[in-house]
């Protein structure tokens, strides 16, 4: 990538894509999915909120290492002008992308509303057939929770993370003017509101129900203008690189503190004049965020949340395929037959709830091991835990307090597992747990083996209905043997685990085997390709980034070894490069499902070696977390991966190709139309 500035060109390095305008470029894709033809209306709605909501989290996680990278380059008296280039071109792409949304929103999704006699008032007056309505609900409900502050120089209030807030304008004569704040509760009431009147149903913003109701607060007052803002703080929390039992204490004093840590960005009304916008970012210490000027409505993620109950406006359910086999027959009984492995949310995650449940009152159960990454707000699989340790089982618990926006619920189910008598281990401040792993153990008069779980995912039946993940069950002794091996060291882990010695034979395990296996993979396709043997490889990841793994697929490229890459997000690999990145090519797919998993196929003239696992190619998982890959040994289970693999690479409806420049390239051609989500629903139910 070559960054131009008004005096010279810096380069940062060509052949390496930003991360940050990777990400943007992932986000481009699931905005023009709100825009694709084939996509009914309210999935379009839900594609726009998952763009606002990722948004947003860009915003609290992203720009805040650029802004302090930044900063450091400034007193460093370094080129702090590359930072600041690139947060330019950033809000340059956002401001692109906020005005394709803007035309989605405008052109596509309120027509589309109007044809099914849903009005959403947006940037509109409320209509006057439904005042009644709207005063009723202002008296009953909203006012419950309005707070108006009035803006002073000896204002103290604190505007917080993501809230919403309205500035509202009192004109006391041609030249004074009084300054308000007034919150949008769109946390303690719904974001929209609905009256039927006749065949239509009006949809409003609580946004307008409260500007519609200014004329209540400020009685006698000429109409007041108003405003809507909003301003994204960094998510970030700092821990003390020390291990102790009071983790969770920590964790939770740090996350009140959270939505009050710097700003990163302030996005504001378009139409709210520039003498009130000074007045807010002085009152608020708002100058060094970034200054979005934006629509009239903010957080737009609420959108997911629009109240329409028409089934034509969604996709056509999918039915998870339940797994075949006799329901009263143990689950553990099959896996120690045969390994089993679930294609979630096609296959219903039921089996993954029942082994967990098993476990709990399975009398020869006598320990169970689990890593929790993201936990269900509701979780079974936390529930069944806590059951089987009432129920005297031995039951560890390796939960993540440090999962982002998930710490204040992990921290919830970690006191109630442990009232119950669960052993909780918590990681070192340093180090994130976020393999996706599980055991049980039993007795050794029992006929069973060891179980094992492995996943691509996080054990959390919510998301397992819209992530695409891969679990697998298995009694393979070998394996097993690695996997007790990982609770020991997660067990026993204080400080640095480089000082643990760990010999892993199958398992991959990030800061001890995993980097270093995936290179040897690679570099045997290198010297299977020059020896004119079978060689290729199929990775599908969510973000690639590292670069020792990067540069070892360019030298395999340039070996003429054939390389197939599905990235969903962040990409800093740029393919297509002559002599560089010619043989290698780079697709994502954004279609109903999240695409999640991590797989990879190594070709090994032609005995394919296929592993999957929890990591990613990123720093942070490589260097800063506890990853587990695991192999595919069963010939049956490994040959269904690959033609799921090859479903996907056929896509040429939802898939688009990488480009030099990080553009998205729609995948087109004359073959008959693949939507490879849909085929692998059908290929496992045929299967099935």
């Amino acid at each position: 990538m070559i960054l131009e500035t008004k005096n010279k060109e810096v380069s940062l390095k060509p052949d390496f894509f930003d991360r940050d305008i990777s990400w943007l470029s992932f986000n481009e894709r699931v905005l023009l999915e709100a825009d694709a033809n084939d996509v009914p209306l309210f999935e379009k709605i839900k594609f726009l909120s998952i763009y606002s909501s990722n948004l947003d989290e860009f915003y609290r996680v992203r720009i805040p290492s650029l802004m302090a990278l930044k900063k450091i380059s400034k007193n460093k008296k370094e080129n702090s002008f590359v930072y600041q280039h690139i947060l330019d071109k950033i809000q340059h792409i956002v401001d692109d992308q906020q005005r394709v949304f803007g035309t989605v929103m405008t052109k596509k999704i309120l027509p589309g509303l109007e044809k099914e006699k849903f009005h959403l008032i947006y940037n509109e007056p409320v209509p006057e057939n439904i005042h009644d309505e709207l005063t009723h609900y202002f008296f009953t409900e909203v006012l419950t929770f309005l707070q108006v502050v009035e803006i002073t120089k000896e204002t103290e209030f604190f505007p917080e993370n993501n809230k919403l807030y309205k500035l509202v304008v009192l004109e006391e004569n041609a030249d004074t003017h009084k300054l308000f704040l007034l919150n949008i509760p769109s946390d303690d009431l719904p974001r929209f509101f609905s009256v039927k009147k006749g065949t239509k149903t009006h949809i409003v913003f609580l946004d307008d129900i409260i500007s519609f109701g200014l004329k209540f607060i400020f009685k006698d007052q000429k109409l007041p203008a108003d405003y809507n803002f909003k301003i994204t703080r960094d998510a970030a929390i700092e821990l003390d690189d020390e291990y102790d039992e009071a983790m969770a204490e920590k964790m939770e004093k740090k996350i009140a503190k959270r939505d009050f840590s710097f700003a990163t960005r302030f996005l504001f009304d378009y139409r709210m004049p520039p003498p009130f916008l000074q007045s807010v970012i002085d009152t608020f210490k708002l100058k060094d965020a970034t200054i979005v000027l934006g629509g009239r409505y903010h957080n737009l993620k609420d959108l997911a949340s629009l109240p329409l109950k028409k089934p034509n406006l969604s996709y056509a359910e999918m039915v998870p395929i339940p797994l075949d086999g006799p329901a009263d027959k143990s689950l553990f009984d099959t896996v120690a037959e045969k390994d089993l492995m679930l294609h979630v949310p096609y296959q219903s995650y039921d089996s993954v709830l029942r082994f967990f449940n098993e476990a709990s009152i399975h009398p020869n159960a006598e320990e169970i091991y689990v890593t929790l990454y993201r936990v269900a707000s509701d979780s079974r699989i936390a529930n069944a835990l806590i059951s089987a340790a009432k129920n005297g089982k031995k039951v560890t618990v390796v939960v993540e307090l440090k999962a982002r926006f998930d710490e204040a619920n992990n921290i919830k189910w970690s006191k109630q597992l442990k009232k119950a008598g669960v052993r909780i281990v918590h990681s070192i401040p340093s180090l994130k747990v976020h393999a996706k792993i599980a055991l049980v153990k039993f007795k050794k008069q029992s006929k069973l083996p060891s179980i094992g779980l492995l996943a691509t995912g996080n054990l959390n039946e919510n998301t397992a209905r819209f992530y695409t993940d891969h679990i697998l069950m298995t009694a393979n002794k070998e394996m097993l043997k690695d996997l007790e091996k990982t609770f020991l060291l997660l067990a026993t882990i204080k400080k640095n685990p480089k000082k643990y010695k760990m010999d892993f034979k199958h398992l991959l395990v990030a800061k001890f085997n995993l980097r270093e296996k995936f290179i040897k993979l690679i570099d045997n396709e290198i010297q299977n390709k020059r020896k004119g043997l079978d060689a290729g490889i199929i990775i599908k990841l969510n973000n690639l980034e590292e670069k020792s793994l990067i540069e070892k697929l360019y030298e395999a490229s340039n070996a003429g070894v054939k390389i197939q890459l599905m990235i969903r997000g962040i990409c800093c690999l740029v393919p297509g490069i002559p002599g560089r990145s010619e043989n290698i090519s780079v697709r994502r797919i954004v279609d109903r499902y999240l695409e999640h998993g991590r797989i990879f196929v190594f070709e090994n003239n032609g005995s394919p070696l296929l592993f999957m696992g929890s990591a990613d190619w990123m720093n942070r998982n490589i260097y800063n977390r506890i990853e587990v890959c695991f192999p595919i040994y069963d010939p049956i289970l490994k040959e269904q991966m690959l033609d799921i693999l090859n479903i996907q690479l056929e896509d040429n409806t939802k898939a688009s190709l990488l480009g030099t420049s990080l553009e998205n390239i729609p995948v087109r051609n004359e073959k008959e139309p693949i939507r490879s989500q849909d085929k692998i629903y059908d290929y496992l139910k045929r299967k099935a």
